[in-house]
């Protein structure tokens, strides 16, 4: 008999750091899920909070080794981007262990205050205001300013920003120009969206920045679409964001930082392979290299990790509620969920996670398609990131199967639209907190009850 053991075992090199099995049975980072399950039910949303600040730290540490490999002059600081996942929970993870903030809406702005009111963040904290701003935004960034967050710095994303700013800050502040990037060859368009085009930028500067009353020009900032990767594409890029620095180095003294934007990637399969420490090194090494050869004192290097900071927290499990035989070859394990409605990007853009049961690991393997509780035909997953088939234990009679689908932690309850309306009224799932006791271990918390009807009916009108 060929076990579901034994498929992992000839396929991956297994267990891995985040993954082992115990008496036939799965543990995410030494957490027994039979037992989570056992106590919560499933569908189930889990967050494990001690993987946010491993995560971080990490690359704090490879970031200022290579600093110091390298006799880089500059410092390194680590940002979390909120939009990858709202929760405070989140975001209080990251501020314990030294992250500064990146925001993207007016909104954020709420959440910088309740921090800050609950000693979280302090007023010296660096937030990094980006993406286009409407006038809720613009006036938001000017207050929190005007409050005595001396380090919120508004990036620049169009040429008219700054005067959105005149008459509302009148006292010294710090501002970024964000930079619009060329896109990967194969994208659907050329130039990115977001930003000021380079042939624009030192205009801006000479024209409105070099003798403004109140601003000062102290961070250029740019984002890869696809991410930080050991390509011609993304090292093009690069040099050509920090020869722009340079240039803009010589008439301005006071910019001193660049902030590289996001793009670490997770692991969304067993076979994963990224070499963390080589690109952290190879970026400080390039910046290095360009800013030597244009005789200027190199940056400060800001990051803007979001879905390396929380997404490999997070894991979602299921019951297998039924198995049906649609024709001679096509088994359907009918779960307790939707991916519609609870991981969205699974169906919309075809995103893969790590799947692995929860139980049965001795029970034979086999071929099957994973099938959604929404009427549409889309809320299937019949494919693995490794291989175009999933393959999961044999469900005997009686036997209860969960299964769950791991690093899945960034922006799935704001695609899905967290609390809102969702497709077919499936209700979002119970979320459950892992996080360390003051001993080290681990304990479960409920965050948040499965959604329920009442709710649903309150937003759609229904009293």
């Amino acid at each position: 008999m060929k076990k579901y053991a034994d498929l992992i075992d000839q396929t991956f090199d297994f267990p891995t750091r985040e993954f082992k099995v115990r008496n036939n049975q799965l543990f995410f980072h030494n957490v027994d899920l039979k037992e989570v399950v056992e106590k919560y039910g499933t569908p189930l949303r889990l967050s494990y909070l001690p993987k946010i600040q491993d995560n971080i730290r990490f690359a704090q540490q490879i970031f200022e080794q290579a600093i110091e490999k390298l006799s880089y002059e500059g410092i390194y600081k680590y940002a979390y981007c909120t939009k990858s996942s709202h929760f405070r929970f989140v975001l209080e993870e990251a501020l314990a262990c030294g992250s500064q903030i990146e925001t993207s809406s007016a909104f954020d702005i709420s959440l910088i205050k309740s921090l800050h009111k609950s000693g979280s963040l302090t007023k010296d904290h660096l937030i990094i205001c980006n993406g286009f701003k409407r006038p809720l935004y613009l006036s938001n960034v000017a207050n929190l300013i005007n409050d005595g967050f001396r380090n919120c710095m508004p990036i620049l994303d169009t040429l008219n920003e700054l005067n959105s700013y005149d008459g509302q800050i009148n006292q010294p502040y710090k501002i970024g120009i964000r930079l619009a990037a060329d896109e990967e060859p194969n994208f659907g368009f050329y130039t990115s969206r977001l930003g000021i085009r380079y042939d624009d930028v030192l205009d801006l500067y000479k024209n409105r920045i070099e003798n403004h009353p109140h601003a000062k020009l102290k961070m250029l900032h740019y984002f890869i679409n696809t991410g930080i990767k050991d390509t011609a594409y993304y090292w093009s890029e690069l040099s050509r964001f920090i020869e722009m620095y340079c240039s803009l180095k010589k008439l301005c003294p006071d910019l001193d930082s660049v902030d590289i934007g996001g793009g670490f990637p997770i692991k969304t399969s067993l076979a994963f392979d990224y070499d963390y420490e080589y690109m952290a090194e190879e970026i400080v090494r390039n910046i290095k290299e360009i800013c030597d050869k244009y005789n200027v004192p190199v940056p400060n290097i800001v990051t803007e990790f979001g879905s390396y900071t929380v997404g490999e927290s997070g894991a979602t499990i299921y019951s297998v509620l039924d198995e049906k035989l649609q024709n001679d070859k096509e088994l359907w394990y009918m779960m307790n969920g939707s991916f519609i409605t609870h991981m969205p990007d699974v169906w919309g853009t075809n995103q893969k996670y790590i799947l692995l049961p929860i139980n049965l690991w001795d029970n034979e393997f086999h071929k099957v398609n994973i099938g959604g509780l929404t009427c549409d035909s889309l809320d299937y997953y019949d494919s693995e990131m490794h291989i175009a088939e999933v393959f999961l234990p044999v469900k005997k009679e009686k036997e209860d199967l969960y299964f769950g689908f791991f690093h899945n932690g960034a922006y799935q309850e704001s695609l899905g639209g967290y609390g809102g309306i969702q497709h077919c009224l499936i209700p979002a799932p119970k979320h459950v907190i892992l996080k360390k006791d003051k001993n080290g271990e681990i304990q479960s918390e409920l965050f948040a009850e499965e959604q329920t009807s009442e709710s649903m009916m309150k937003i759609l009108g229904y009293e």
